[in-house]
């Protein structure tokens, strides 16, 4: 089972003001310690490029996918953003990484706000994914677009449309999709064939609803506890993984625990004692998956 680490689960996250922001020296150092060999690249500026190859060399990890968020759905922006997509393609493919995961961000500072699309917007929008299809092809990656909260892609409504009008392939993120209102199980059953990525993260449903609702902002759930350790929320990741895993998917399991952290924790405790319950989770489950298919 492929599983890697993202800078998000230690609260480094490229929205201003999201919260304390960890050094890349601790957080990698915290992945090697629970015994991960591969990560997420983390936000723009999070890894100094000039020294990346040392970092993950001295902490024994490897880079494997990129988060990249880009303004897809305006057209007067859409040859600026796409130029912003191939310099992070550059990046992740300078550092061997597999999957350019994108986000069709609203434009908006943060993901708090919903957008809705009208005709001509969702068009941009298939032609501008299209186009990002064609860069990171071009960069030998894998493009996953990521259905999140607080872009124009986050409903089960628009990812159906991703599906029909793009042959993009997508990041199941379990959280995200759960709290755009969609089933993360049902999405696997039917779109096994497009699941390019995964990023694993377990839910309080009843915090989801608040932010769907627009009750509650995205990032005060998240410090609320919307996020918890596999295992610990409302869903079913054993069964996510394995429908996945019976489905043929052979892609990472990325464990996302979003983080907003007030301050630096001491050597030891917080966000490194979640990530391993999550590992600690996740590696029994896939002896069970195992199990179950090898039986």
């Amino acid at each position: 089972m492929k599983i890697a680490g993202a800078p998000i689960s230690w609260g480094v996250c490229e929205v201003p003001g999201w919260g304390h922001q960890m050094e890349p020296e601790r957080v990698l150092a915290e992945m090697e310690a629970l015994g991960l060999h591969a990560t997420e690249l983390g936000p723009e500026g999070f890894l100094p490029i000039p020294r990346a190859h040392e970092l993950l060399r001295e902490h024994g990890l490897a880079v494997v996918a990129g988060f990249v968020p880009a303004v897809l759905h305006v057209e007067s922006r859409l040859e600026r953003e796409l130029w912003a997509v191939r310099s992070a393609a550059e990046v992740l493919q300078g550092l061997g990484g597999e999957v350019l995961v994108l986000a069709a961000s609203s434009g908006r500072t943060g993901y708090d706000a919903r957008e809705r699309l009208d005709a001509d917007g969702r068009r941009v929008l298939a032609e501008g994914i299209g186009r990002v299809v064609e860069v990171a092809g071009s960069h030998g990656l894998r493009l996953a677009v990521h259905p999140h909260q607080g872009t124009v892609i986050e409903r089960p409504e628009d990812v159906d449309e991703l599906l029909r009008s793009t042959r993009a392939d997508l990041c199941l993120d379990t959280g995200h999709l759960a709290i755009g209102g969609g089933d993360p199980l049902e999405l696997a059953r039917a779109a096994a064939d497009r699941v390019a990525h995964v990023h694993l993260k377990d839910a309080d449903l009843r915090l989801a609803e608040r932010v769907a609702s627009g009750e509650l902002r995205y990032r005060d759930a998240v410090k609320e506890g919307l996020y918890r350790p596999l295992g610990d929320g409302d869903l079913d990741v054993l069964a996510i993984v394995r429908t996945l895993e019976e489905a043929g998917y052979r892609g990472w399991y990325v464990l996302e625990h979003d983080e907003v952290l007030d301050r630096e924790p001491p050597e030891g405790a917080g966000p490194i004692q979640v990530v391993r319950r999550s590992l600690t989770y996740l590696e029994r489950a896939w002896e069970e998956v195992a199990a179950a298919r090898d039986g």
